[in-house]
């Protein structure tokens, strides 16, 4: 008998034996997306097959922290994914999260890649989740060449003080 293929499997949205394991752990789950001009990070806490987003960055958010506004088709680079992770990992432990499991859903394993970038920062905000080292970034492609040097360290600088979010 034959069985039949959930429709977000095929859609190749799902992989529904990673979710189950990740759910299993009852720990909230950090969520790393990719789409075509952003990356997408949230904390999101599972309760009985319903899920709740405890806290969510989009790498646009970064624009309010002092990116510069002429460099935002930059916003899925390396170093705008290692910031957003970062703004994350300083918005959830305002929330109480000091521990999360990386769930980066159907996203090719590809180690020193974007979505690790997010991960790095995220754990370098002071949240612990279970990783290998091997699989984050260097410093040196964080940050990149001269210009988006300065660049980085005036944006991490600027969250590092608290000044993450424009609360509106």
């Amino acid at each position: 008998m034959k069985r039949t293929i959930r429709r977000r499997r095929l859609e190749a949205k799902t992989d529904y034996t990673s979710r189950l394991a990740l759910i299993k752990s009852g720990m909230p789950r950090l969520v790393v997306r990719r789409t075509n001009r952003y990356i997408v990070a949230q904390v999101i806490k599972t309760d009985l097959a319903q899920d709740s987003i405890v806290v969510g960055v989009i790498s646009r958010d970064l624009i309010n922290s002092g990116w510069p506004e002429n460099k935002k088709g930059s916003l899925k680079s390396l170093p705008a994914s290692y910031l957003t992770g970062y703004l994350l990992g300083k918005c959830a432990k305002e929330k109480k999260i000091l521990e999360a499991v990386f769930d980066m859903g159907m996203h090719r394993n590809i180690k020193k890649s974007r979505i690790y970038a997010v991960l790095k920062g995220f754990v370098d905000a002071g949240v612990k989740v279970p990783h290998d080292k091997e699989i984050l970034p260097d410093e040196e492609k964080l940050v990149g060449n001269q210009g988006n040097r300065e660049i980085f360290t005036s944006v991490r600088k600027r969250l590092e003080n608290g000044r993450e979010r424009n609360k509106e």
